[in-house]
């Protein structure tokens, strides 16, 4: 690579809520050589206008995950975008058809299934030994008014945890599940008693799956299949004191069915780290919805994650100038529905590069 490819190239990271970009990636190498690049701390917003008028200047766009979506209609007026580089192996926020009818590129970064995983299990516990009431910290809580014990949680050996979609997360989350011996059980439209008996767990139908779960995490890919698939019906199966967590995408529950379920007293509690809508509204209804514990969309926020995410955004812009592009994102191939597990699972776009360990279960935003 030389100077002269880099000479002009103007480059907007989005999203970097945390301010951590620059500390994570070497960006000094595009910028000794001519790139200018400019860090977005705040979200552009949600209107189309606002995020094409911060956007028309630059050539190459770093998108973190799907918080900022390139549609059809924002990619159509951004006539200087050549490269997008999106954090994670996927991201059905951005049109790959009107990519590639505009010639645009798209890469793609590694990902790290563990860090969604964890924050699971960080909101099931948070939720069963209701951390939301007993934390106490920096002089807040019970440390600042001086109370003490005020609830009684709940455990988790000999309990039921219900998977809704059993992938690579979702078998992850079963492991502990497991180790915590709970009884472990799973569905989605895919799952045979195979796959479900390969990570140790039982393959239950979706009715039974709802109506018999103590925790029933979520853990499916959003598509027209999924979305809304957690609806009125589904949270009307489910126990009075159960608790229902999502760290995979927020449409995949009905929002207004789950604010209904939670201020009638119909579950015990939803830990959320997903939404409709993100960043989430202030004004939003979950914000003071009752029983819940929200987190805003941190489940795949870890250093670990962030390093190799600007790490292999630098590379693939040092690439593509290059004239070599790197983990190239295309338009995914046709799925045909057989009935069979492998060929009937989520199918993610084509990827170029080695294969990794990750599967189409990568989360989230």
């Amino acid at each position: 690579m030389t100077p002269t490819e880099l000479h002009g190239l103007r480059i907007a990271v989005l999203d970097d809520y945390q301010g951590v970009a620059r500390e994570l990636a070497l960006w000094s190498g595009l910028e000794s050589g001519g790139a200018e690049v400019t860090v977005f701390r705040e979200h552009l917003g949600h209107d189309d206008d606002a995020v094409v008028a911060a956007l028309t200047p630059f050539d190459v766009i770093v998108a973190m995950r799907e918080r900022t979506p390139l549609t059809a209609n924002r990619l159509e007026r951004l006539p200087n975008l050549r490269l997008i580089v999106t954090t994670g192996r996927r991201n059905a926020s951005i049109d790959l058809k009107a990519t590639a009818a505009r010639g645009i590129l798209v890469s793609h970064t590694e990902y790290l299934p563990s860090p969604a995983a964890e924050h699971t299990w960080a909101l099931i516990h948070a939720a069963t030994r209701r951390l939301d009431a007993e934390l106490g910290a920096g002089g807040s809580g019970w440390t600042h008014d001086g109370g003490w014990q005020t609830t009684v949680g709940r455990g988790l050996e000999g309990r039921r945890l219900g998977l809704l979609g059993l992938g690579n997360l979702g078998a992850r989350v079963a492991k502990v599940g497991l180790a915590f011996g709970m009884d472990v059980v799973a569905w989605s439209q895919n799952l045979t008693d195979e796959r479900a008996a390969e990570v140790g767990v039982r393959r239950v139908e979706k009715d039974e799956l709802f109506a018999s779960s103590d925790i029933l995490s979520v853990h499916l890919v959003l598509s027209k299949r999924s979305r809304g698939l957690v609806g009125a019906a589904e949270l009307a199966l489910m126990k009075p004191d159960a608790v229902l967590v999502n760290t995979s995408r927020g449409p995949i529950i009905d929002e207004a069915a789950l604010f209904d379920a939670l201020a009638a007293g119909q579950i015990g509690c939803a830990a959320l780290d997903v939404y409709d809508v993100e960043p989430l509204p202030a004004g939003h209804p979950l914000r003071t919805a009752p029983r819940t514990v929200l987190t805003p969309h941190i489940g795949y926020v870890t250093r670990e994650q962030y390093e190799i995410f600007y790490r292999d955004a630098v590379e693939d812009i040092e690439a593509w100038a290059a004239g070599a592009p790197l983990r190239i994102l295309e338009l995914p191939a046709p799925v045909v529905r057989t009935g069979d597990l492998k060929a009937d699972a989520a199918n993610p776009p084509r990827l170029s590069g080695p294969p990794t360990t990750e599967t189409a279960t990568e989360p989230k935003v």
